[in-house]
């Protein structure tokens, strides 16, 4: 039975961030001159956008893989890369489509600098982000592996509070996570008479979305937020909206939609991570009505 008070609504500021739709354009730029262009990792955290490129010609590969590639080209993603692979390609004759993300490729300048000084003080480099996370690699890879990586505070305990000490974020982390903790290591400073160099490193796109997203949240009789799994953004922003709308569901596929959460429910919130596809979100609305009529 159609629902004639029925309301649905894609937030407007979600979709692919700045860096996402660069990389994109530039892997589909490639893909029409030539019919194949390796990328490593996943061009985004999002396994329908993965997808739709692989069938346009793009071979997502890891880093063992990169490596065994010889006269190739290698599309470098938004998420940036350590300056080890700079140095593979240049042995492999493989060229690089740099598509990293200007906002991450300031920070890398900006933590290589500060491992520098940090070492020529006796100091440390704390980097906060997701160990493993492919920005996080890179920018690992700025200090040569030796800045110590945090993303709660058990992991506290790695810091050595007697020494100075100087703290990057990932640039999609959350503006209150990054407070938070960066205020549990500078009190643990400050008890040592030690210097601390808050670096302000989320990027503003990621940290306005968190403001924006909670009042678009407030809005609605219920929420499908829709993210690849993998993305690190999408689990932040899921449980910004999930804290101010307890009727928020997580999604990444079509498929995982379920017409019970639409019982006695009128007006409807479609909104995603910075790594989500708008045509998916489109999508999604259309299903929806489909299985509420």
């Amino acid at each position: 039975m159609k629902n004639s008070n029925l309301k649905i609504e894609i937030d407007k500021k979600s979709g692919f961030c700045f860096g996402v739709v660069y990389a994109i354009q530039k892997a589909e730029d490639e893909l029409k001159k030539s019919s194949k262009l390796y990328c490593i990792g996943d061009i985004v955290h999002n396994s329908a956008e993965v997808e739709r490129l692989e069938k346009k010609g793009l071979i997502t590969i890891n880093q063992k893989q990169f490596k065994k590639i010889k006269n190739s080209k290698v599309l470098i993603r938004a998420h940036g890369e350590p300056p080890e692979t700079y140095k593979i390609a240049l042995k492999n004759n493989i060229e690089l489509i740099d598509a990293s993300c200007p906002v991450v490729l300031k920070l890398q300048t900006l933590i290589k600098k500060g491992f520098h000084e940090e070492e020529k003080n006796n100091g440390q480099l704390v980097i906060f982000g997701k160990k493993g996370h492919a920005e996080v690699n890179g920018l690992l890879g700025q200090t040569k592996g030796k800045a110590i990586v945090i993303s709660s505070k058990e992991d506290l305990k790695k810091i050595n509070f007697r020494k100075p000490t100087s703290i990057f974020s990932q640039t999609t982390k959350s503006i209150k996570s990054y407070s938070d903790i960066s205020k549990q290591i500078k009190n643990k400073l400050d008890f040592y008479k030690k210097k601390i160099k808050i670096n302000n490193t989320i990027c503003v796109q990621v940290s306005n979305r968190d403001k924006q997203i909670k009042e678009f949240a407030k809005k609605y009789d219920i929420i499908i937020f829709v993210s690849g799994k993998k993305s690190s953004n999408g689990k932040m922003l899921y449980n910004v909206c999930k804290n101010e709308n307890k009727e928020t569901y997580f999604i990444s596929e079509i498929k995982e939609i379920k017409t019970i959460w639409f019982e006695n429910k009128n007006r409807i919130g479609i909104c995603g991570a910075t790594s989500t596809p708008f045509w998916l979100m489109q999508k999604i609305v259309k299903e929806i009505k489909l299985k509420i009529f």
